[in-house]
Formats: structure tokens, sequence, C-alpha cells
């Protein structure tokens, strides 16, 4: 029996092939039989999972003679599988929750490099462009979100642009009139299918969402569709301007917001979850951001609201987020679940309720409330993501700007 443990590499989007790597086709089984799909490129040091325009690099490979153990890069997530004798990788992704893992069973077939096939032909229309999207929800109530596409010939992109953020990098194909697009990040695995009438029109669509959640959709062209994002703010009470929060980092040192680091400075306070995968992209963001611009006056906290209240577990997870986006800003961890129904109450009383993550919020030198920013677009929504990085520096050079009364 040998074992050998692989270290944990970067994150990377546009990364080369991996050099003499096989391309695999895997497939996530859930319970409704819809299969979830995704590529992916392996050789012994690693796994190269493939959305479109992101590379999701894996090295945390455990090998004990035909098994491995593989722990995804940011969440609470890992496979487990067995190599065969055609070389066929059969196991289970697990995925932690707020109750037990959720396990889904894992199929890796050597040698397929297509996610879907083509089986109706040619694509019947071309959908690249901007669509106002409606979902329903498993309660039969409304929530509306944008889609944007890019097609070219049967290959499809593109995203889902919801008031939280986006449903990351997908892809797929038009195959006839049927589309089908789907991801994998190691925290949520979608599919999504639909048929499309006309180059403006798409019907009878399907949201598959991890081992059981669905929700029908369809979408109508419109380019002038916006993110209703009013119903994902948080607010300042009234009479109140300033926050406070005191929790400890992630070797236990207790950090406060009025801790003379943060005086007199422009502070971001990120409102995040290791277990949420628009809070790693505005991570890797903000990591990168920071580097660039701590030396001009600014600092970067985040209170994170993970899956456990437990310290140690909650700070484990954390840590591994931290050490891959290679964060040198605080991460403090709150002991608030992200599902507590107090949890604004319990650590930043003196909004109205945290409803999205991420939330991040902007304060002045004065040690005010300048500004609160709900969601986060990230690189898979492409020119939002650079308006996004414009508009966040625009504000922090307004701030630095402004004088302390």
């Amino acid at each position: 029996m040998t074992s050998k443990l692989f270290p944990i590499l970067l994150l990377s989007v546009g990364l080369p092939a991996v050099q003499y790597a096989q391309t695999y086709r895997v497939v996530l089984s859930r319970k409704d039989s819809i299969p979830i799909v995704f590529n992916m490129q392996v050789n012994k040091q690693q796994w190269v999972i493939q959305n479109a325009a992101e590379r999701l690099k894996v090295d945390s490979i455990l090998q004990i003679d035909d098994s491995l153990s593989i722990d995804m890069p940011f969440f609470d997530s890992r496979i487990k599988v067995k190599k065969e004798k055609d070389g066929i990788m059969k196991g289970y992704w697990y995925k932690g929750t707020t109750a037990a893992d959720a396990v889904m069973p894992f199929t890796a077939t050597p040698g397929v490099d297509w996610r879907f096939k083509a089986s109706k032909g040619n694509a019947r229309y071309n959908i690249t462009g901007r669509f106002a999207v409606e979902f329903t929800r498993p309660d039969k109530t409304k929530r509306f979100s944008v889609a944007e596409f890019k097609q070219t010939g049967n290959k499809l992109t593109g995203t889902f642009l919801n008031p939280s953020g986006d449903y990351r990098f997908l892809e797929g194909i038009v195959t006839g009139d049927s589309l089908m697009l789907s991801c994998f990040d190691g925290s949520h695995a979608y599919y999504f299918g639909a048929k499309i009438i006309s180059p403006d029109r798409i019907v009878s669509g399907g949201f598959y969402a991890g081992l059981t959640h669905f929700e029908p959709w369809e979408a109508t062209r419109n380019a002038n569709a916006t993110v209703e994002t009013s119903g994902a703010m948080m607010y300042l009470k009234e009479g109140e301007d300033r926050i406070f929060f005191r929790y400890p980092d992630l070797d236990s040192t207790i950090v406060s917001i009025r801790d003379d680091r943060f005086k007199g400075k422009v502070v971001v306070v990120q409102l995040m979850g290791s277990w949420c995968p628009n809070c790693m992209d505005e991570t890797a963001f903000l990591s990168t951001w920071y580097k660039q611009n701590k030396q001009r006056g600014v600092e970067v906290v985040a209170l994170a609201y993970e899956y456990s209240a437990d310290f140690h577990k909650a700070a484990q997870t954390l840590k591994k987020f931290q050490q891959r986006h290679q964060v040198e800003y605080p991460m403090l961890n709150t002991g608030v679940t992200s599902s507590d129904p107090q949890r604004t109450e319990k650590t930043l009383p003196q909004f109205t309720p945290i409803k999205v993550f991420p939330t991040t919020i902007f304060i002045g030198k004065d040690g005010r409330v300048k500004k609160v920013h709900a969601g986060f677009s990230g690189p898979g929504t492409g020119s939002h993501y650079e308006e996004f990085k414009k508009e966040f520096n625009l504000t922090i050079d307004q701030l630095l700007k402004s004088e302390v009364n």
C-alpha cells in the first residue's frame, strides 16, 4: 500500500492545458436522474476543472492504491473515488452544509472531451445577448434575473445575474431548439436546460442545483433588462452612522474595528462565508487589491458567517480559504452561522437584516458608514465585473479625498 499527498496550488482563469493530462467527462447524479456534467483534465499531480474560461486547479490529492481522496481548494467539499481497470473513476462528491453533508454519486470517464452531445444537430437559433429571466421557486413565488449568453455555432457560454451576484462560468451547447448549460466549482453543481422557440424567447426551462433543487424558468430577450437589487440591500437604522464589532481572527487574536490599525483610514468591511462562490470571487479581487493599495491608508477586514458555529471547525475551513487566496487582511470568525435568523442582530445590530452574501460596507476616515454594496459580479460576468472594479475604485478614491470633520 502506498500513499502520496500533493500540495495545494492556485485557482487560475485561462490556465494552459495540463501537460500530459487526460480529459475526463464527469457526471454528478441527482436523485431525479438529471445529470450535472463538467469536464476536467487529470494527471498524477493535479485535476483542472473546466468551466468556460475558468480553470479550477485542484492539487490536494491523496492516493492509496487505486483509491483517491480529493480535497477541493476553497469550500468544505471533497471527492472520493476508486479508479477501475478501464480508467473510469467512480465514487462520491461530499459537500458540507449547515446540516449533514450532501452526497452525490460521481463518475468520471476518460478520453471524453465533450460536455453535451449535439443530439439534435446544429443550433436552430442564435441567442447571443441579454435576456430578462423569470424563475419560479419551489413555493411558487417568482424571482427575477438577467441572463447573458454568447453563442458561436453550437457552443454556448454565459451566466445569470442575480441580486446576490452571478452563477459564475456556465458552459454548454445549443443543439436544434434546445440549450444545455452546466458548471461545477466545488461548492455548486448547476444544470440549466430549456427550449428555444425563437432568437428572442426561451421557454420550458429547468434549473437544477445540487442533489434535489429545481426551479422552472423562462426568458425573453431584453437588451435593457436590469437586476433589481433593492431587495438585497441592508441599511443603517435611523440614528445610526457607525458600526462596532470585536471578533477573533483565525488565530484567536481579538480584532476590533476600534483598533489603531483602522483609525483615520478608509475601511472596507466584507460580509462573507467560505461556502459562498461569489464571496470567493470577491475575496480574490479584494486580496489582490489590498496588496496593491494598503499603503494608501486603506484597510480591509472580513466578517465570516460559516455553516458551523464551532470556532475551530469554522476556522479550519476559513484558513484553507485564506491560504488559497493569500489573504493578508484580517478574516474574523463571528461565531454566527449564515443561516441564523438573528445573524444581523448578533453581529451588526446597527443595520437592517443582512440579505445576501457577500455584502460590502465602506467606512470613511471619520469612522462613519458611507456606502453599502450588496452582492458581487465576478469575472464570469465580463463587462459587469469591469464596471464593478471601476465603481469600487472610484468609491475608495472619493473616500480618501474626504476630510475628517
